[in-house]
């Protein structure tokens, strides 16, 4: 019985560091995006994918048949959307001109191609409303001279 829980735990971790090698980067570039820090320096960003990979790692048995990067894009996008609205700070990147909701929508659709039924389900706005966020967001962002430095 043993031998059987130590095999099971060890094809789990082997499971979860694959999943990690080849999603951790899309991910934190996504959570960077997110939290509109560089990209050099995105401790906000590190720490959104790290709370997010734990859930999804304390959940891996549980997610068969579901799409581990789905679930943990969504954790991120949760804690982000959590936390950026009490704790909103100008930071001076190219999304940083959007509220956290707008960078949200635009980083989920755009960027990971998320449906906008999709987005709206795990906001909790009307499709319509995602809709016309992500088109005011785009025009600000196409309107919008590029940061100094950049």
């Amino acid at each position: 019985m043993r031998e059987r829980q130590v095999a099971r735990i060890r094809r789990r971790a082997r499971e979860f560091d694959a999943f990690v090698a080849g999603a951790a980067g899309r991910l934190l570039h996504a959570a960077t995006l997110l939290t509109a820090e560089p990209i050099d320096a995105n401790p906000r960003a590190q720490r959104l994918l790290v709370a997010a990979l734990a859930r999804t790692y304390a959940h891996w048995d549980r997610l068969r048949g579901e799409d581990p990067y789905d679930r943990t894009r969504q954790e991120i996008a949760a804690r982000f959307a959590h936390d950026s609205w009490r704790y909103h700070r100008v930071r001076g990147g190219l999304l940083d001109r959007l509220t956290p909701q707008e960078r949200l929508i635009l980083v989920l659709r755009l960027y990971e191609g998320v449906a906008e039924e999709q987005t709206a389900a795990l906001i909790g706005l009307p499709v319509d409303r995602v809709r016309a966020i992500c088109a005011r967001s785009t025009a600000a962002m196409r309107s919008a001279p590029a940061p100094a430095g950049r």
